[in-house]
């Protein structure tokens, strides 16, 4: 049996793909491990799926002044030494790897196991672990095409983004039990990313009077961020974080408001839902979302509203302006030639497996 190391942390968005991957490598007959962090967000969803799940240390890659810049590189050297010993024991034919901290370590303890590594970048633009990873990966799957040429030594390749095969069978009647609205308005799901969006949070929720006459909403505004003085108003659903009924839930909404990662996104084009996506802005990031947003504006996708200019007036009329135009932006997403990237990465995977 062919062996495969998993790895990718730190927030869902570098777990999820990893998971829709799964189904495809065990089809071609892979047997799947995987590497992360004793308390990072992959284990619980990794260990959900009755997937070996090694832990190994791993300090965390920062763009701003903290003390522990000076003591994080120590246990990334001990995570180095931990994945040396757990790919030397497990003997994989290859290591996939979907960014995060973590991935760091396990990319270069690969390497020096000889073991073939192949990485995935979701965004346009390389994120720092990808980026310090680059020179020991064989080969590092793209999503988008704008990507090639920030990818040296001809090591990019453009596969699209995986997306899980249940996202896109979700069930409108079983949706419509979840939420059990009590009319047929239209209904906008607002999600600020795996960990929410306080920002988001507050200015929805400061136009409920605005959206409820015309709306129902359903809001995943991340763990701990329920208000629960909202709880009861008519039209207005609230959830921490939604995990297998997401499908379904999704299947029922007629636009959504999304931040603007790439997982996020191109599931968005594969459902052609029309969306508003509010991008992190260069303050709290590296503006990986707001050139992922221009791309979707620019091909007619997606309708992008800055952080800088989010205020309740301004949210409401692009939501308006959105759903009158809904049509538009469906007929161009159904254009669209990007399609579930999980058999083209898995394609790659086998080129490098080690026979």
């Amino acid at each position: 049996m062919k062996k495969i190391i998993l790895t990718g942390g730190g927030s869902a968005g570098h777990v999820t793909p990893n998971l829709a991957l799964v189904p495809g490598l065990k089809k071609r007959g892979y047997k799947i491990e995987y590497i992360g962090t004793k308390n990072g967000i992959e284990r619980k969803i990794i260990t959900s799926q009755k997937i070996k799940y090694h832990a190994i240390s791993s300090g965390k890659l920062r763009r701003y002044f903290d003390i522990k810049n000076f003591t994080d590189p120590f246990k990334v050297i001990k995570g180095v030494f931990q994945a040396f010993i757990i790919i030397r024991k497990v003997k994989p034919n290859v290591v996939f790897s979907k960014g995060g901290f973590v991935s760091v370590p396990v990319v270069i303890a690969a390497h020096l196991n000889k073991v073939p590594v192949i990485a995935h970048e979701s965004d346009i633009t390389p994120g720092l672990a990808n980026r310090i990873s680059a020179p020991y990966c064989d080969k590092i799957c793209l999503t988008f095409p704008e990507s090639l040429n920030k990818i040296k030594d001809g090591k990019g390749i453009l596969t699209g983004t995986p997306i899980r095969s249940e996202i896109i069978n979700g069930s409108r009647i079983i949706g419509k039990r979840i939420c059990n609205f009590k009319d047929d308005k239209p209904v906008i799901l607002v999600v600020g990313g795996s960990l929410g969006s306080k920002f988001i949070n507050d200015t929805v929720r400061a136009s409920l009077d605005m959206l409820l006459s015309k709306y129902n909403i359903i809001h995943i505004c991340g763990r701990g961020n329920i208000d629960r003085g909202m709880e009861g108003r008519k039209g207005y659903l609230q959830f921490e974080y939604v995990n297998e009924n997401m499908p379904h839930v999704l299947n029922i909404a007629d636009i959504v408001i999304s931040r603007a990662g790439a997982n996020a996104i191109f599931e968005l084009l594969a459902l052609k839902k029309p969306n508003l996506l509010i991008p992190l802005s260069r303050k709290s990031s590296r503006g990986d979302q707001i050139l992922n947003a221009a791309s979707f504006e620019k091909r007619g996708y997606s309708m992008v509203l800055s952080e800088d200019v989010l205020k309740p007036d301004t949210l409401v009329k692009k939501i308006d302006e959105l759903y009158s135009s809904r049509n538009d932006y469906i007929n161009k997403m159904a254009g669209s030639s990007a399609g579930n990237g999980s058999d083209k990465i898995i394609d790659v995977i086998e080129k490098y497996s080690i026979k």
